[in-house]
């Protein structure tokens, strides 16, 4: 921006603001007042509070209540605003007030003063006013709510459920790539009966699965928008009709099942709906992890570790030992849960910080609750892209080590006993031998039998 300023007046006074800023007197001061962290609100925020803008300017002229003409631009004002068109002109740091009033009245000031352009006046002329004009009928303590379920539902039907739906048919692509694959089954990281490599990847599918389910579970109450409550739920200043008339508009603009809130009271003290999906994402980020992890002890080695499968290989591991190369997507994606595990906390605790009429942690609450989705959806089309997809199975080793695990002897339980299983399968461990070199040797089974009962196939099911 220029050196130059433009003097702004708000109920407070004059203001100098940057010559060639859209935003107005509030947010110059919000900008002034917040130097905390230099995190602003992401894209996804700053589009739905354009699509809500534009909506009820739409509903406030229908409504007999907004100028033709002023409507006509800040419909296009506030179009613009959702495309992404003046993201610069939103500078204010997340930890503000924590409603959101600064926020929200940053976007009522871009939007009047480009109106004002697109009507040709000058910026802060006021002919479009940011309160009266661009906020009728709205308070940021309905608008900023609104605005965390309108970002956070498009954000999850248009990014997280695709790329968990993509992961998830990443993974049951393997589970039948896999399922001829036979390895050593482990519980507490010890050796256990024997299982399909093709059986854990379904087991991954499944979680993947599951998670999507969660997730879409949430959305019916993320639909439930507080806009008409105005600044305390009971609706002063706004029209009969507005808030349904919005929650219409909003359906049209997205294709998205958005509707007027049952409560507006519950709506604005507490924000129980962004809640419960964070927690449904902690659930994702939980489900990740586990993945994750399992797919980096099957990669370890390649020769003093399990060395069960080999993930690709995209760069070089070390800067000291060369040759190293190391499972850089699943730890990638297990520092992402990590960190959706915290948002949570933080989400939580916003949530809980409804006093009376009003949530006054939106904005914190708002920022990782986005943050959360847009990193589980980046996350989950890597890993689905550069992991899963290329992921290759070490058949020979993991069928040698079947061969050579004493827990085999399980599947004997009922012909032998568990005393005689037991003693059979610490002599095997002892001596470095199969088990069915040892029970044929102790005379509990004869070779035939004995290789019927141990073949490992049958004992992972069908």
């Amino acid at each position: 921006m220029s050196t130059a300023f433009r003097v702004e007046q708000d109920s407070m006074g004059p203001v100098q603001v940057p010559a060639d800023a859209l935003y107005g007197a509030q947010t110059m001061r919000a900008v002034e007042n917040f130097p905390v962290s230099g995190i602003t609100f992401p894209r996804s925020f700053i589009r739905a509070l354009g699509l809500i803008k534009l909506a009820a300017a739409q509903v406030n002229q229908q409504l007999g209540h907004l100028d033709p003409t002023l409507a006509g631009g800040i419909v296009q004002a506030a179009q613009e605003v959702a495309d992404g068109r003046w993201d610069a002109d939103f500078p204010i740091d997340i930890f503000q007030t924590g409603s959101g009033t600064s926020t929200n009245m940053n976007a009522n000031e871009v939007i009047a003063n480009r109106a004002l352009q697109i009507l040709g006046q000058e910026p802060g002329s006021k002919l479009v006013h940011p309160n009266d004009h661009v906020n009728m009928g709205q308070s940021s303590n309905d608008v900023i709510p609104t605005a965390v379920h309108v970002a956070a539902y498009l954000e999850v039907a248009e990014a997280l459920l695709p790329a968990l739906h993509h992961l998830h048919e990443a993974l049951a692509a393997k589970a039948v790539e896999f399922d001829d694959v036979l390895k050593t089954g482990r519980t507490h990281l010890m050796d256990a009966m024997p299982v399909r490599l093709g059986q854990e990847f379904g087991g991954y599918a499944a979680q993947i699965e599951a998670s999507s389910q969660r997730v879409e579970a949430s959305l019916r109450r993320l639909a439930e928008l507080a806009l008409g409550g105005t600044a305390v739920g009971t609706g002063i200043n706004a029209l009969p009709g507005f808030s349904d008339g919005v929650a219409q508009s909003l359906r049209r603009l997205t294709g998205l099942p958005f509707r007027e809130a049952s409560n507006h009271f519950a709506a604005q003290a507490a924000m129980d709906a962004a809640v419960e999906l964070s927690g449904q994402l902690k659930t994702v980020a939980v489900t990740l992890m586990k993945i994750s992890n399992d797919l980096r002890w099957m990669n370890s080695g390649p020769i003093a570790g399990l060395g069960e499968i080999a993930l690709p290989a995209l760069q070089p591991g070390s800067s000291i030992m060369p040759g190293k190369v190391n499972p850089v997507i699943p730890e990638a994606v297990t520092m992402v849960a990590a960190q959706v595990l915290g948002n949570d906390l933080t989400v939580t605790i916003a949530g809980q910080s409804g006093n009376f009429e009003l949530n006054v942690m939106l904005p914190v609450l708002a920022h990782n609750l986005l943050q959360s989705i847009t990193l589980l959806a980046s996350a989950s089309r890597l890993l689905a892209d550069k992991a899963i997809a290329g992921t290759v199975a070490n058949r020979e080793r993991m069928l040698s080590l079947i061969d050579k695990n004493p827990i085999l002897v399980t599947a004997l339980n009922p012909v032998i006993g568990y005393d005689k299983a037991a003693k059979a399968a610490k002599q095997a461990y002892a001596q470095g031998r199969t088990v069915r070199e040892v029970v044929v040797e102790l005379g509990y089974l004869d070779d035939s039998e004995a290789a019927r009962l141990l073949d490992a196939r049958p004992m992972t099911g069908t």
